[in-house]
């Protein structure tokens, strides 16, 4: 892997996403920050970026021929398969994960007031990742298949009701904020989803719940923010 300190995390992530786990590991956003160069990332979390850069190619020194090359994927498969991978999980994940935040805020809460700042953060991650999945499946990504359609019959563009693709990616990209903003704040609330003493089994599968639906919603936000996105940006000035 050829990176530097001047090599932005999406690029790395990539190129190779087993880079995705030494980033986490040091708290680096590689979803919504992955337009941030190494050194910029490291420098906001006071570590250094040669260290991290040297774990990253450890970590991706063998190659794995079995592992996807999502940034080689068309629009369309990476389309069909953020939908049926993560927008499927985050559908079936939500309805237990709200009932055990409720759980944990009515059963828990007198001794850890913070699990009702947990419930009401995920109550508002579950209201607007429902409504962000319905438009992107709606709009957005029918849209840049239609722009890879037009790509590949040799144009011309099609029809942009909204001006511009950029306009309701930088939408999402926004939405992708907030959720994830709403997650990191559970994290440091739950100090990363540790039970505590008095914590039950119901506290801890909530928990780890939690911090499965952060991992998911990190690996989700990168295939869009970082690989599908700018590829139908490159598409629509192609074809303009």
């Amino acid at each position: 892997m050829n990176a530097t300190p001047g090599t932005t995390i999406g690029e790395i992530v990539s190129g190779d996403f087993r880079a995705a786990a030494v980033f986490q590991k040091y708290g680096i956003d590689f979803c919504c920050g992955g337009n941030r160069t190494v050194e910029d990332a490291c420098r906001a979390k006071q570590i250094d970026a040669t260290a991290v850069l040297t774990e990253v190619v450890r970590e991706c020194a063998v190659a794995d021929d079995a592992a996807p090359q999502y940034a080689t994927w068309e629009p369309s498969a990476l389309i069909a398969y953020i939908i049926s991978t993560h927008h499927a999980y985050v559908r079936k994940a939500l309805p237990a994960i709200t009932a055990y935040t409720q759980k944990l805020s009515n059963v828990h809460g007198p001794n850890h007031p913070e699990l009702r700042e947990v419930e009401r953060l995920f109550a508002g991650v579950a209201t607007e990742m429902t409504s962000h999945m319905m438009k992107e499946e709606r709009i957005l990504f029918p849209f840049i298949v239609e722009l890879q359609e037009a790509a590949e019959r040799g144009g011309p563009a099609p029809f942009i009701p909204f001006g511009t693709v950029a306009n309701p990616i930088h939408m999402m990209e926004k939405e992708h904020e907030s959720a994830g903003g709403a997650m990191a704040r559970i994290r440091e609330l739950t100090a990363n989803y540790a039970v505590p003493e008095d914590g039950c089994t119901t506290y801890r599968v909530g928990l780890q719940e939690l911090e499965s639906f952060e991992q998911d919603l990190h690996a989700h936000v990168h295939l869009e923010n970082n690989i599908l996105f700018p590829k139908a940006l490159k598409l629509e000035t192609e074809l303009r």
